[in-house]
């Protein structure tokens, strides 16, 4: 038997199944993008697609309505095929990857960001030196006369251009030479690394081709970004980013984790990530920057540690099991060529360290480019995106953790919530009389709201908190159009009626998902908490908070003051610092000093596991409400 997928804005794809097969494991199977945040357990209610034509087994679940079912709209994690059929998948569904919100890295708030970043660590003393060279040779041509070998002549002239006392040809460079050599009339560009004494060849082009390239990336957990530059002059040559391609099994690390410990997981994982996620934009980048794959000499990569286990293709099992020992927190000597990615195959790809199963290379990437490692200062930094990851301290002393914030932040275990995508409600104000909302939406200025990202939930709640439309709890407490309850008395407010909404289903916000959100909320107040009360301090020692991540972009900080999520300390004092993971890479490629410091950095920050922290449960449950149970930690925190 066989399942037709219909896409929306594509063409049909058609998988051989056996009777008993799941339609989202047959759609991962068939390359088919279906948004799976809770990795198919049944409880996110994301994974929709309508059944055209044949028979599926499944049962209705309680995130389809009973005339959704009817119209043929099914959970496609809970779906059995039975016969031939036909299912429809919304344009929705594959938006994660294709239509993601990201910062967009040409804007002048992000490149000043990103440049403030670098000059910081100018300031640091960090030079922007590494080895690679460019060595243009017009060489003589062999003849009766003169029999020298290709290698030896090839070597003759690196030494007489650079000084160098040694010179390594690599086999991948040797198996070329010669035809490259007479291809090109002996007038040839050697590409490679000084190192020392000694000059290690890793390219051999025509003499017009004299780039150096490096990649910078990104690897998050929702999305990737992406830098090309030139390790000569560190000009910006292309930048990209897109959905990580891992997302459709499943929105969190641990999901993740699951998935690829399964019957062939580990290799589905790493393709999603290398073959339709890094491959694609670095295609995309060398031709936007009119240079060769081979020229791409250095890649650094900053990412969770769970994204650096399943991007090289190693078990991650141990990073949720106790004692949470990852397989590696550094990685010597690995190659693009190890990994197949389109790259000189002989480039080192440098990973940022990580420091434990729930604080990787990105945290360390990210607190090298804020600099707080050489500043007198007290400073908090905040990576906020999947996950949640804090430092805290200075030039003295610097302490790390990770919280379980849960998907809520990227929409996950809200029922109307969503990724940064077209039609994401990303801001919202309410009017405290009316109670009528304004909404900012991602994408076109008249698109339809499709559902809420985790920027806009912040500021819904904290709306909804301060015109007293819900209380502490999350409960609603004041009546109006917007409020609705249903027949057990559950309230919700309705951001757009069905009418108003691209999907043609009301988005509304209940208290379940407020709750949600409140307990993700409190994970990150909480374990900014118990960091400072492991050191013996409060917040009124914090000089500066540094916030970093892809939510950090759209987050209203006032409102996120406002129901407790980041400590009541003069806005003043937070400031927005971009994607500090891909600023921290960037540096890594450049300089050889920089990724130094990083690895550094990272051995002298000490990680607290929180799940081990004597008070840090109780810390967790007084965050649990809007903004705290003890009010005294948020005196600007109020209604009205």
């Amino acid at each position: 038997m066989k399942v037709t997928f219909q896409i929306e804005g594509a063409s049909p794809v058609i998988i051989e199944c056996n009777a008993g097969d799941n339609l989202l494991e047959l759609a991962r199977r068939a390359n088919v993008a279906i948004d799976a945040p809770c990795s198919g357990n049944g409880s996110c209610g994301k994974c929709r697609i309508r059944l055209v034509e044949g028979e599926v087994e499944s049962l209705q679940s309680r995130h389809l309505s009973d005339e959704e079912y009817a119209a043929g709209w099914r959970l496609s994690c809970n779906c059995k095929v039975v016969g031939d059929c036909t299912v429809f998948v919304p344009d929705i569904a594959s938006a994660y990857q294709s239509r993601m919100k990201t910062a967009d890295l040409s804007s002048p708030q992000e490149v000043a960001i990103f440049q403030e970043c670098q000059n910081q660590l100018h300031a640091s003393g960090i030079r922007f030196e590494n080895p690679f060279r460019a060595v243009v040779l017009h060489l003589s041509a062999p003849s009766l006369e003169d029999t020298m070998p290709d290698n030896e002549r090839l070597s003759w002239g690196i030494r007489e251009a650079l000084g160098v006392e040694k010179v390594e040809i690599p086999f991948g460079v040797m198996v070329h030479l010669s035809h490259i050599l007479r291809q090109e009339g002996f007038a040839v560009c050697v590409k490679g690394q000084l190192l020392g004494d000694a000059f290690r060849c890793m390219e051999i082009t025509g003499v017009a081709d004299t780039a150096l390239v490096g990649a910078a990336i990104d690897i998050g957990t929702t999305t990737v970004t992406m830098v090309l530059t030139d390790l000569t002059t560190g000009k910006i040559l292309a930048k990209g980013s897109s959905g990580n391609g891992q997302i459709r099994y499943g929105a969190d690390v641990i999901n993740r984790i699951i998935q690829q410990g399964r019957p062939g997981g580990r290799k589905k994982l790493q393709d999603a990530i290398i073959k339709e996620t890094l491959t694609p934009i670095l295609v995309n980048l060398c031709k936007s920057a009119g240079v060769s794959a081979r020229s791409i000499l250095r890649l650094c990569v900053g990412a969770n540690t769970t994204m650096n286990h399943l991007f090289v293709g190693v078990d991650a099992e141990p990073v949720r099991m106790e004692p949470y020992v990852p397989s590696f927190f550094s990685w010597e000597g690995l190659l693009a060529g190890d990994l197949k990615l389109p790259a000189n195959p002989l480039a080192p790809v440098i990973i940022a360290p990580n420091i434990g199963s729930y604080v990787g290379g990105d945290i360390t990437a990210g607190t090298l480019a804020s600099g707080i490692w050489d500043k007198d200062e007290m400073s908090l930094f905040i990576d906020l995106g999947t996950n949640g990851e804090i430092v805290f301290g200075n030039r003295d002393f610097l302490m790390s953790c990770a919280c379980s914030a849960g998907p809520a932040f990227e929409g996950g275990d809200i029922s109307c919530g969503m990724r940064a995508t077209d039609g994401a409600v990303e801001a919202c104000t309410i009017d405290k009389e009316t109670m009528e909302p304004a909404l900012g939406i991602v994408g076109d200025p008249d698109q339809r709201p499709v559902g809420i990202c985790g920027s806009g939930i912040i500021d819904l709640i904290s709306e909804l908190f301060r015109t007293g439309i819900i209380n502490a709890k999350g409960l609603f407490v004041r009546e109006g159009e917007r409020v609705k309850r249903d027949d057990h008395g559950m309230g919700r407010y309705v951001l757009a009626w069905a009418e108003e909404s691209e999907t043609g289903r009301e988005i509304s916000i209940n208290e379940v998902d407020i709750d949600n959100f409140i307990r993700a909320k409190g994970a990150i107040f909480s374990a900014i908490d118990t960091l400072l009360k492991s050191v013996d301090m409060t917040v009124d020692t914090i000089d500066r908070v540094y916030v970093a991540g892809g939510i950090g972009s759209g987050i209203n900080m006032k409102n996120a003051v406002n129901i407790g999520m980041f400590p009541d300390v003069d806005l003043e004092k937070f400031h927005y610092i971009g994607n500090s993971s891909l600023s921290g890479a960037y540096a890594m490629v450049m300089s050889d000093a920089a990724a130094e410091k990083t690895a550094e950095v990272a051995s002298n920050m000490t990680y607290l596991e929180l799940s081990t922290y004597p008070g840090y449960m109780d810390s967790f449950v007084a965050a649990c409400f809007l903004p705290h149970t003890d009010a005294r930690l948020f005196p600007n925190s109020c209604r009205g």
